[in-house]
């Protein structure tokens, strides 16, 4: 059996951006992408920091399943349809057209509101009208332990940019949780601990100026690669309007 310490259901900007976070701080992620992002669905991105005319809906999930790929998140094409708690205390995650579950410690909820496939914990819910969110509190946490909730399926306000933050913060959640001592995720000039007699803290990084300007340069090369050409994708109709 396929063994995580963190899976993650959804692929939107939730689920990425929270992909992101755990991975970065070294734990193994996985993230389950059903297909259909309701972000695909909008015509041009607006409201999302560092792009002032806006940005196209279906470049900015590209970029941002790049860069959790690019930080070792796995991301893996398949619908959750059931997530169950196991004997040893771990969650068992299964998806549609497999036989194989996969078991992780801990499992973040980034999916819209539909919560079918928990249906075998005791996990608390809220119902408006036709739609199911997660009981969480303010960090993301449900009252069974391990389980998290980001985005939409929280009750976040329906905005991509707050539902990023959302998935960020619950990660630190998971994170702090998590046998990670410390995580900051800093890139700081080289010296800025080491010269004042300090250890660089988990989590942070010192580089040389070499280095930053690399980074540099290849973050320019990527972003003018994505945006030489316009996305070849239009965006989805909402279903209703296809029917």
């Amino acid at each position: 059996m396929e063994t995580r310490d963190v899976c993650i259901v959804g692929a939107g900007p939730a689920g990425l951006t929270a992909g992101i976070f755990t991975a970065r701080a070294g734990l193994d992620t996985l993230v389950f992408d059903g297909g259909d992002p309701i972000l695909e669905r909008n015509a041009h991105l607006e409201n999302v920091p560092g792009f002032p005319a806006g940005v196209n809906a279906r470049r900015f999930l590209d970029l941002t399943r790049e860069q959790a790929q690019r930080n070792d998140c796995q991301i893996r094409e398949g619908q959750v349809e059931g997530v169950s708690l196991a004997d040893d205390g771990r969650f068992e995650v299964d998806v549609a057209g497999t036989t194989e579950s996969v078991t992780a410690e801990y499992v973040i909820c980034t999916s819209w509101a539909d919560t079918d496939y928990l249906a075998a914990l005791d996990v608390g819910l809220v119902k408006r009208g036709s739609k199911t969110y997660l009981d969480v509190d303010e960090h993301g946490e449900s009252d069974v332990d391990g389980l998290y909730a980001a985005g939409r399926v929280a009750e976040t306000h329906h905005q991509t940019v707050v539902a990023a933050g959302d998935g960020a913060s619950v990660a630190l959640t998971v994170i702090d949780d998590s046998a990670v001592p410390f995580y900051h995720d800093w890139v700081a000039p080289e010296g800025y601990f080491t010269d004042r007699g300090r250890d660089v803290p988990p989590g942070c990084e010192e580089i040389t100026d070499e280095e930053r300007k690399r980074r540099e340069r290849e973050a320019r090369e990527v972003m003018q690669s994505q945006f030489s050409e316009p996305h070849p994708d239009e965006p989805s109709q909402h279903p209703s309007v296809d029917e």
